[in-house]
């Protein structure tokens, strides 16, 4: 990104002698309808020790205005702003890169939380070195803010043992919220952090869970916004979904069920741990694999109608029949 004064951080956000102990990063494109409220409940919060990083990617709608009236009033906030969208991909790892925080949070535009989320999050790091992973219970609120509960499986994903943790992160049927939960940076920093392709976020998570624990705080602090907006309803089907990550995927074919598995792999190999658990989480590749099938053959019938599109060249415009 270059560093022009669209995005360089405002005046009152430079970098302060004390490093923050919390970051959070905040990855932003046109969320002006609930960016207002997102960014206020962060700031609420009763854990003071902490930077907000807002990664602004070309927004068209009044995203700007709202965050640098926002980062004004408040010296924790640093607001940089991308003169092109380069899609989600990079703008959520480009807030994990300028993080400086010895914890890390990654925050949405839609989103809110209660005022002690931050802080309950950062007491089981702080009491609790096996934890990697800290976040509270959720609820789903929609555009008035009205709650409905939330089903959530129960998940082992506190278990001493790395391939009972991997089982669990890599169990299709759990919700990905965890993701915005309080992470270490360091080991955060060491992961693939986030991909172009649909699941990817399923697979960051299963690299952390092979590093360490994720604690669950049994309160519900965090408030989970679903609307009509949201990217997975906008972006319904797998190929828009991976060129919303990276715009130089649009006319790509994408095989995303291929390369989760193959994420899966890579995770584990890389891992950390016994070499039992590499084998058990190895293993239970198979069943996923078989239960994913469709979505995998879905992925190979894509990939060749491509390919043999290509073979055939562009087509020839004068053929088009359709009406103008």
């Amino acid at each position: 990104m270059s560093l022009t004064p669209h995005n360089r951080p405002q005046p009152n956000a430079a970098t302060t002698a004390v490093e923050p102990r919390v970051s959070i990063g905040l990855p932003v494109y046109n969320g002006d309808q609930f960016l207002a409220e997102a960014i206020d409940s962060l700031l609420a919060q009763t854990y003071r020790d902490f930077e907000l990083i807002i990664s602004d990617n070309a927004s068209t709608d009044r995203t700007e205005a709202i965050c640098r009236e926002r980062a004004a009033r408040d010296p924790r906030i640093r607001y940089y702003r991308s003169d092109t969208n380069r899609g989600a991909m990079w703008n959520f790892n480009r807030v994990v890169e300028l993080a400086r925080g010895e914890y890390f949070k990654w925050a949405a535009h839609d989103d809110k939380h209660e005022p002690t989320y931050v802080e309950r999050c950062v007491e089981v790091l702080e009491r609790d070195a096996s934890v990697v992973l800290a976040c509270t219970q959720l609820v789903d609120i929609d555009e008035n803010d009205v709650r409905k509960a939330v089903d959530v499986p129960d998940l082992r994903w506190d278990s001493p043992q790395p391939n009972v943790r991997f089982r669990a992160l890599a169990n299709p049927h759990h919700r990905c919220e965890s993701v915005f939960g309080v992470i270490r940076t360091e080991v955060l920093k060491k992961t693939m952090l986030i991909s172009d392709y649909a699941g990817c976020d399923r697979v960051l998570l299963a690299q952390l869970a092979l590093a360490g624990k994720f604690h669950e705080v049994p309160e519900t602090l965090f408030l989970h916004r679903e609307h009509k907006k949201r990217s997975t309803k906008e972006y319904k089907t797998e190929q828009t979904r991976s060129a919303w990550f990276n715009p130089a995927r649009a006319d790509k074919p994408d095989a995303p069920h291929v390369r989760m598995l193959q994420g899966y792999a890579r995770v584990v190999k890389e891992a950390e741990v016994p070499w039992t658990d590499k084998f058990v989480c190895m293993a239970m590749l198979v069943p996923w694999s078989i239960r994913n099938r469709p979505g995998l053959w879905k992925d190979f019938y894509f990939s060749v109608a491509h390919a043999l599109g290509s073979m055939k060249g562009p087509k020839d415009p004068t053929q088009d029949t359709r009406a103008a």
